[in-house]
């Protein structure tokens, strides 16, 4: 039995393997009998001559219109030609830009040997040096390679990038008081500034609702006889943290409304984790920059606090700053890490001390004895963005940048800032390339200046007079890429560019003061009525100036004051009693109750003694019937020949006879 062929009489299927197209046809049959058989009855289930010559006019016409190559086999590659035709086509293209750098320094024989080495190295890899580690074209004139040879750097050009994105260019001046700025905090969007000073108010200022008038939407003073040393916006933007000069610190909303108080500590005890808050001034505070509800406070009592807003009644945890000796110093600033794993503060021995958050706050992780001098306040603290190190703005007129996995001594130093305030900022640049710090006004200064040095290597990029003022605290807010200077002469000094920077003070420039309307006071309601008879018919006035004189002729209407009875026109109604009236006052009372002190006053009663007893009206009639009748005692005295005798004296003042 034939295998893959099914046949019923003269109907045949045909299972087996379909026919491949690169196969040849099958030979015709070579007997009539058997084509005979193919198209008697029903036929076969194959294809019939119609479907046959269907198909040979379609591909006759498919190779005419030029797709008949569709579907059929892929086109094949060779990838060893087409590698060597992209290796020859770049050792031409590499010739063809050696000789344009020939023909360049033909016209500028001023070469400097650098082009020439560059040159050298791009002939070489030309000729297939693998050890070479340069790749790629020559380099135009005027760039340079760095040491390590891994990519071409312009140092001039790179300054110049650095100077364009500082937002130096335009300056807006907020008026918050006559003393120090010493606060300064802006929101994490940028709609919102908040600003302390030494003159014990904090104000909100709003960019969006300000126009040309610069004033504050809200002012008020958190406690009275402090000076305000820091304020904070959390890191949602929803609450102000206020730290004065006093032991509590207060947590106010983005409107200005105080949310509660933290807790005052018990000064008696000597153990300061036993007490539930400060007990000493604060001198810093800040927020958590991951945990909106944690906040970090430090106080002269020696300890550095952590709060959280759901109990500011005690305190979550008590950190405190042991000196060499091991005895307490008293921090000076404390700041949180980016990440918020490290809680960092300054002391006045000049240390610089750091505690891991995830562990017990026993334990110094980083401990930096000599940051800077004993005795000095250290006044800034700043964590770079990439956590890798960390700024210090001391009181010995330095500021020192940190690499935070080797403190033993400073990356950088630079000296010669005079700083004269125990809250001066240092900060990082959005683009953490820059360190930015203020100095203050020294003997023969004019104006107080703002530093930028360039962080790997601590060049001074930009040195800006920011008026006739100290420079104590700076803001660069990174979305806004705009920088707010709190001054000593009592302004916030915004500074930015209106190509680089956006929203925040750009706004505020771009507004105008709006007109004040002047209503017109109606001092009474006036009904028209077109259609009433002219005895009903109220005058109308275009305006209401003659009306407010009409008015003020009516002494009634303009609530005048009574005119003075006396000639001489002075002193009003009181100038008949006097030219005060406490003296007004008692005269005529004086007058009225004036009672004559001449004579008896028993006599002046008992004359209405005898009208009294006649006509009776209150008292006697009421007591007439029980009343008793008054017996008066009679003072008599004896005398030898037992006679008395009526005396005026009382029986106590008699003289006992012997």
């Amino acid at each position: 039995m034939n295998k893959g062929k099914i046949s019923f009489g003269k109907i045949g299927l045909s299972l087996g393997k379909p026919k491949e197209p690169d196969q040849a046809p099958p030979a015709e049959p070579s007997n009539k009998e058997e084509k005979n058989e193919e198209s008697a009855g029903f036929g076969s289930f194959g294809k019939f001559q119609h479907q046959k010559e269907q198909k040979q006019s379609e591909d006759e016409i498919a190779a005419m219109m030029g797709f008949s190559g569709f579907g059929k086999k892929a086109k094949e590659f060779d990838i060893d030609t087409l590698v060597e035709e992209t290796r020859k086509s770049a050792i031409d293209r590499n010739k063809t830009n050696i000789e344009k750098m020939l023909t360049q320094q033909a016209e500028n024989p001023k070469s400097s040997s650098s082009a020439e080495t560059k040159r050298e190295k791009s002939t070489a890899t030309e000729e297939g040096d693998e050890d070479d580690d340069f790749v790629g074209p020559p380099l135009p004139p005027g760039m340079s390679i760095d040491k390590s040879g891994s990519a071409p750097v312009e140092e001039e050009e790179d300054n110049e990038d650095e100077r364009r994105r500082m937002p130096l260019s335009h300056e807006l001046v907020l008026e918050h008081g006559t003393k120090t700025v010493s606060g300064l905090a802006v929101d994490p969007s940028g709609s919102r500034l908040v600003s302390g000073g030494l003159d014990y108010d904090v104000r909100y200022w709003d960019f969006q609702g300000m126009d040309q008038s610069r004033e504050a939407f809200r002012s008020f003073c958190p406690s009275d006889g402090y000076p305000i040393n820091s304020v904070e916006y959390s890191c949602t933007g929803d609450k102000v943290l206020v730290v004065s000069g006093s032991q509590q610190a207060k947590v106010y909303d983005r409107d200005g409304i105080e949310l509660f108080e933290c807790v005052k500590g018990d000064m008696y005890l000597h153990d300061m984790a036993k007490t539930k808050g400060h007990i000493a001034g604060l001198t810093c505070g800040t927020w958590h920059p991951k945990d909106k509800e944690e906040f970090l406070t430090s106080a002269r009592d020696g300890t550095c606090r952590i709060w959280h807003t759901s109990s500011p009644h005690c305190q979550r945890h008590v950190i405190k700053a042991r000196a060499s000796n091991g005895l307490k110093t008293q921090p000076i600033t404390c700041a949180y890490s980016r990440d918020g794993i490290l809680v960092a503060c300054a002391c006045d021995d000049g240390s610089i001390q750091m505690w891991d958050h995830r562990k017990t706050f026993v334990n110094v992780s980083i401990n930096v004895r000599k940051a800077h001098d004993r005795g000095s306040e250290t006044s800034g603290l700043m964590f770079s963005y990439d956590n890798k190190g960390f700024a210090t703005r001391g009181g010995d007129d330095t500021l020192k940048l940190w690499d935070i996995r080797n403190t033993r001594e400073a990356v950088h130093v630079a000296n010669g800032l005079f700083n004269r305030f125990s809250m001066t900022d240092c900060v990082f640049s959005p683009n953490d390339q820059l360190v930015v710090t203020g100095t203050s006004l020294n003997k023969g200064e004019s104006a107080g200046k703002l530093l930028m040095y360039n962080r790997n290597t601590w060049d001074v990029v930009k040195e800006l007079e920011v008026g006739p003022s100290h420079v104590v605290k700076i803001v660069w807010h990174p979305r806004l890429n705009q920088l707010m200077v709190g001054c000593g002469d009592g302004k916030v000094r915004l500074l930015y560019d209106p190509k680089t920077s956006h929203n925040g003070a750009v706004l505020v420039a771009g507004k105008h003061n709006k007109r004040s309307k002047q209503a017109e006071v109606v001092v009474s309601q006036q009904i028209i009525t077109p259609h009433a008879l002219p005895m009903f018919r109220e005058e109308r006035h275009k305006s209401t100036r003659k009306l407010e004189e009409r008015d003020r002729k009516d002494p009634v209407r303009s609530q005048q004051p009574d005119l003075p009875v006396g000639k001489a026109g002075s002193g009003g109604r009181v100038s008949a009693g006097g030219s005060t009236l406490s003296s007004y006052i008692i005269r005529n009372m004086g007058l009225r109750r004036k009672v004559q002190e001449e004579g008896d006053p028993r006599e002046a009663l008992l004359k209405f003694a005898k009208d009294a007893a006649e006509n009776p009206y209150w008292v006697t009639p009421a007591y007439a019937k029980n009343q008793p009748k008054p017996i008066f005692q009679e003072s008599q005295e004896q005398d030898s020949n037992n006679e008395t005798k009526e005396t005026d004296e009382p029986a106590t003042k008699k003289v006992k006879s012997e």
